[in-house]
């Protein structure tokens, strides 16, 4: 049973911040390379809809996974050891992740309502249904997916047995803060190379406020890295579902009109920004508190098991 034991990715130690930005700067490149090649492939091929939404996602997977298996495998490691597990692992991790981030909007955004700083369209049932379920397999492969291998899972890791768990957490988000930035120098070039016209270059993407747009994404980076460290089967599946639960919710409440979600909602106080912000802090507390929940139980294993202070019980034995 000695193959149910995830192979850890192990870097030496003084390469460890370079293999770190590494899973940055393939984020990026890939992000980069695939939203400008997209759209020419949709051209070439005459797709329009959701299959031209569809294309630049999967080559940005199909540029940044590949190369992130082939750097765990050189290093002797594989996909298990940068947080990934069997089937069944997998499909509880991402609806748990889903799951905190969901409930915790739904308690923010519900209160923002009852405060008055936001108003509800009617909703179209099967037109949000729809919106959710293209914009899901969309978001999965063009950002979940890809920044949390590359990131939570290759940067952490990467980390992790570097600097610890706070070192990590800290190295992975300012990793993160790169990544849009880089995607768009990225981009630029590439569009120039297929004979597009190049879009603006910045540490935020389409033109956003940079200064607010780097805050929000600080507190994401920590909220999935809270959620990396929330459990201990397939942690990187509840990144995977965290970060799709809020880029769903997100699109439906804040874009859902632009989008044709089929529901959305008006601001009405300008603090309606700030909502995000909070429910992303409650997600974290709750993933926080899971954390300290699954670090008791295993103390308690321990001890009835008589593992002697600072070891660990083996996996295949959880």
């Amino acid at each position: 049973m000695a193959g149910l034991r995830p192979v850890p990715f192990t870097p030496p130690r003084t390469c460890a911040p370079a293999h770190a930005l590494g899973g940055g700067l393939v984020m990026g490149a890939a992000l980069g390379v695939g939203t400008e090649l997209g759209p020419v492939a949709a051209d070439a091929l005459g797709v329009s809809g959701f299959p031209a939404r569809l294309l630049p996602a999967v080559l940005v997977s199909a540029v940044a996974a590949p190369l992130v298996v082939l750097a765990v495998h050189r290093r002797g490691g594989s996909l298990r050891g940068l947080g990934f597990g069997g089937a069944g692992e997998n499909l509880r991790g991402l609806l748990t992740g889903a799951g905190v981030v969901v409930a915790s909007a739904a308690l923010v955004l519900g209160a923002g309502t009852a405060a008055g700083m936001l108003r509800w369209s009617r909703p179209d049932l099967w037109t949000l249904a729809g919106y959710v379920v293209a914009n899901g397999v969309v978001a999965l492969l063009l950002e979940a997916l890809p920044e949390e291998t590359t990131l939570r899972g290759y940067t952490w890791t990467a980390l992790r047995g570097r600097f610890g768990g706070l070192g990590a957490a800290l190295g992975t988000t300012a990793v993160f803060l790169v990544v849009p930035g880089f995607s768009t120098v990225v981009g630029a070039v590439t569009a120039r190379l297929v004979g597009r016209e190049a879009g603006p270059v910045g540490a935020a993407p389409g033109g956003q406020d940079p200064v607010g747009y780097l805050i929000l994404l600080t507190v994401f980076g920590l909220m999935l890295v809270a959620a990396r460290s929330a459990v201990r089967r397939a942690p990187l599946s509840v990144c995977v579902g965290a970060h799709l639960a809020f880029l769903t919710v997100n699109r439906v409440v804040y874009e859902g009109r632009g989008r044709g979600a089929g529901w959305y909602a008006d601001r009405l106080s300008p603090a309606a920004e700030l909502l995000v912000l909070a429910y992303l802090l409650v997600a974290m507390a709750v993933f926080l508190v899971r954390r300290r929940v699954v670090r008791r139980r295993e103390r308690e294993l321990e001890r009835g098991q008589g593992v002697p202070a600072g070891r660990r019980v083996p996996l295949r034995s959880r």
